[in-house]
């Protein structure tokens, strides 16, 4: 019998674990994938896909990430493996963030600095929605998300979108944003008071700003792509 292909969900004390590898594991049922949650650096370096969740404040879960152990094979995984980053653990593979700790002096968090760019902040302030009510910081809820082709050379959706209807609804958390410094990694974008980077993508990275785990069924075909995806 063949031996089945690791997935590994990373676990540095962050993520939202439960939701995320339930999700993964009901699209991989069935494959040559089983799918662990791991807090072993060894387990991530021989996994042959990593998922990188993350939630809460990016200057805590940069902390966490280096404080576990895991940073150098997170950063290892990144440069040889698909790698899926969610939420937080999306704003991690850029740059920097603005968003820093309290009395910081607004010197924000260096992320990853796996695909350039800056995280920003939603500045909303008197904006009005087309149904007269104010935005509110951070959104909450359901977004349309389309799949930005003019990045590509061949003016194709990135592969995790097939099967996705462009202009899916999926399930949005967040206060913060993406901001690539090259428009090509940007590979789906959204619209809350004005456009923004809603999932980016670089060789065999690819990462949504939107939770797939809460976004039923168009979200599980994005981590169903992800399992036979070759990058």
């Amino acid at each position: 019998m063949e031996k089945l292909k690791t997935i590994a969900v990373i676990d540095y004390g962050m993520g939202n674990l439960r939701s995320v590898s339930q999700a993964v594991r009901h699209v991989a049922k069935g494959s040559q994938f089983e799918v662990v949650v791991t807090s072993r650096a060894e387990e991530v370096m021989n996994a042959e896909r990593i998922v990188l969740p993350g939630q809460g404040a990016i200057a805590d879960c940069m902390r966490e990430l280096a404080e576990s152990g895991m940073l150098g094979s997170v950063l290892h995984a990144a440069a040889h493996k698909p790698l899926f980053g969610v939420c937080v653990g999306m704003q991690m593979l850029l740059t920097h963030s603005q968003e820093g700790r309290p009395g910081d002096g607004g010197v924000g968090t260096k992320g990853l600095a796996l695909i350039p760019g800056e995280v920003v902040k939603f500045d909303l302030a008197g904006q009005i929605q087309p149904d007269g009510s104010r935005y509110k910081v951070p959104q909450m809820g359901w977004n349309q998300v389309y799949q930005n082709t003019s990045s590509r050379p061949d003016s194709k959706a990135h592969p995790l979108w097939a099967g996705v209807p462009d202009g899916s609804y999926f399930y949005f958390v967040h206060s913060f944003y993406a901001r690539p410094s090259d428009a090509r990694h940007t590979a789906g974008e959204a619209s809350y008071g004005a456009s923004f980077t809603a999932a980016i993508a670089r060789d065999n990275i690819f990462a949504t700003q939107f939770h797939p785990e809460k976004s039923a069924d168009q979200g599980l075909a994005l981590y169903r792509n992800f399992l036979h995806w070759n990058p």
